[in-house]
């Protein structure tokens, strides 16, 4: 088997880190070609968005008419005039109040749209991930921790969805506001607008400046994330074996370290983005002192109203603030294009061939298994099956032993296409496993495994995984097959019982029991027991023995076991050696010629008798 599985204490994957990074542009494409299916409802919120935003821009031209036609006023009683005209000040406010009632329709109607899109994406976005999960190879799991995949299921896929959400948006009424505001500005006074927009180069400087130097921190920022993550689900999940092995403190450093990165990262990440609105701000505010000196002057000479200089002052708010956006969307598209980056990048992992050109119908094979001169290794450059070749008939009980790290759960791996051979070939009734769809080949198989996999729900529903249209009838008859019977009813609400995380409630013993009962609801025609009796006592393991040779009756049966009292009357049993066949036969024979298999079963008999004795 793969040395590479990772515990408590193990290693951290790559995280789709520095070396597999794409550019900026490129990763931006990609998001733009991912949101196509949604091109409409896009193209409805850019209509919106303009919209709102063009009727807001109007507004401030129309408050100066006011703000003109109070000075008017004003200036007219001095000088024995009519005075204010309140009617048409009334006339001007109850234009202005429709245009702002209509914009914030229309930003309200875009926002809506718009969150229904980022969500959409977002179940997409995980959907995918999900199903990818299901074709990524075994190898792939191997070199990576459980925690560097939720990684990408949540934080990435979050962060690119409250980034796209903000940042589409924002990016559209930005642009709109520019263009709209700088017509508007220029409509009052050229020479005014000439001024306004010395501040533009000094903004793009910072802007240019600001990002440059964050970009690297956010995608660093994402990646430790994930590092993080990955060890402290690792070390959550076996929290038990660290302080057994007394690890708290190496658990701790090695997490102090990576978090170290990460705050370092995060902080510096975020103090560029907080840079930018303070910068922003005085760059803007320095466009007001020389917009307002100027529009005075103006004034007197009587080449704008007073109403405009108010006017302007606001397109010169109205102009700088979406200059701050940008800025701002700009470090939300850098914490997006690096989130969606390692989303991409996981989706685009190597796939298992999942179906075959001209696949082979499962219908009414029997179960006989031939490996033809086998050769596999894990890593290509150091073969670990050299030549294995056997053929197993249908409804044969076959027993493999042999010494740790002989190849015997490969074995199993490489018969249900975990792996695919480098050399020779596996057949079922005379075709080679390739030429099956996998997920076919797999249906065929039932498996009871060392690690039992139980998941959060009740005890009918986990035994029911292994024919989701059983009856109540067929789990309990199953249950009883496998001696499970017996202990659900004693539990609290039996078959109902609902098992917490990690089915802890239970016994390791009886959490075997609950997944040998699975397998035999599910019928498959070739059985797989890997090491299926080590968690349970003596007696349980008798009576799961009787339950198992009914089962295995007219089924053929792949039996990995360390106890080799328990496959005595296997049809025969294979003896692995650095992963080849060194015996074969039944348990008689092997004891008889007195080689490696003989050595084994009486070193375990010796050890069993001294154990007995003291």
């Amino acid at each position: 088997m793969s040395n590479q599985r990772r515990g408590p204490m193990g290693g951290h994957g790559r995280m789709g880190s520095g070396e597999k990074a794409k550019d900026f542009k490129g990763t931006l494409k990609r998001v733009l070609k991912y949101i196509g299916p949604y091109k409409f409802p896009i193209l409805c919120v850019m209509l919106f968005a303009v919209g709102s935003t063009i009727f807001n821009i109007i507004g401030p031209k129309v408050l100066g008419k006011a703000t003109t036609e109070i000075f008017t006023g004003l200036v007219g009683k001095v000088t024995g005039g009519d005075g204010i005209d309140f009617g048409k000040i009334g006339r001007i406010l109850i234009t202005l109040l429709i245009l702002y009632g209509v914009s914030s329709i229309f930003s309200f109607i875009q926002g809506f749209i718009m969150t229904g899109v980022t969500q959409k994406l977002t179940y997409r976005m995980r959907k995918d991930i999900s199903e990818k999960i299901n074709r990524l190879p075994m190898n792939y799991f191997d070199t990576k921790t459980h925690g560097e995949v939720l990684s990408r299921v949540t934080n990435d896929v979050d962060t690119f969805s409250q980034s796209l959400n903000q940042t589409a948006t924002q990016m559209i009424t930005s642009v709109t506001t520019l263009i709209g505001v700088l017509v508007m500005m220029l409509s009052i006074s050229p020479l005014m607008t000439m001024v306004a927009l010395l501040i533009l180069p000094i903004s793009l400087v910072l802007i240019s400046f600001i990002v440059k130097h964050s970009q690297k921190y956010f995608k660093n920022q994402q990646e430790y994330l994930g590092h993080v993550n990955g060890q402290v689900e690792e070390v959550y999940g076996g929290h038990s074996i660290v302080k057994a092995f007394n690890k708290e403190d190496d658990v701790l450093k090695e997490f102090n370290e990576m978090n170290d990165v990460l705050y370092q990262t995060a902080w510096k990440s975020q103090f560029f983005s907080g840079m930018m609105m303070p910068i922003m701000q005085f760059v803007g505010n320095l466009g007001y002192v020389g917009v307002t000196i100027l529009g005075g002057y103006l004034a007197i000479k009587q080449t704008i109203e007073v109403g405009d200089i108010q006017s302007f002052i606001q397109y010169v708010r109205n102009f700088t603030q979406p200059i701050q956006q940008v800025a701002q969307v700009a470090n939300m598209l850098q914490s997006m294009a690096a989130a969606s980056e390692r989303v991409f990048e996981f989706l685009e992992e190597e796939e298992e061939v999942q179906f075959a050109d001209d696949p082979v119908s499962t219908e009414g094979l029997q179960g006989n298994v031939e490996f033809d001169h086998v050769k596999f290794g894990y890593n290509p450059d150091h073969i670990i099956i050299k030549d294995f070749s056997t053929k197993v008939k249908e409804g044969q009980k076959i027993a493999i032993v042999g010494p740790t790290g002989a190849g015997k759960t490969t074995l199993i791996k490489l018969l249900m296409r975990f792996y695919d051979v480098n050399g020779g070939a596996i057949l079922v009734d005379g075709h080679n496993v390739r030429d099956f769809n996998r997920g076919e080949l797999r249906r065929m198989f039932g498996m009871v495994l060392q690690d039992t996999w139980l998941f959060n729900g009740s005890i009918r529903d986990n035994i029911r995984y292994g024919k989701l249209d059983a009856t109540d009838e067929e789990i309990m008859e199953a249950a009883k097959a496998a001696h499970a019977h017996h202990f659900i009813q004693t539990l609290p609400a039996g078959y109902d019982m609902e098992l917490n995380e990690e089915a802890s409630n239970v016994s390791q013993g009886q959490k075997q029991l609950l997944t040998i009962a699975r397998a035999i609801l599910a019928d498959p025609k070739i059985l797989i027991l890997d090491e299926a009796t080590s968690s349970v006592d003596t007696r349980t393991e008798i009576q799961i023995q009787k339950a198992m040779d009914n089962l295995m009756k007219g089924r053929t049966s792949f039996i990995i076991a360390h106890r080799l009292s328990t496959i005595r009357d296997a049809d025969r049993i294979l003896v692995l050696k650095d992963g080849d066949i060194v015996e074969q036969g039944r348990h008689e024979e092997l004891l008889a010629k007195g080689g490696f298999y003989a050595d084994l079963y009486n070193s375990q008999f010796e050890n069993g008798s001294s154990k007995a004795a003291s």
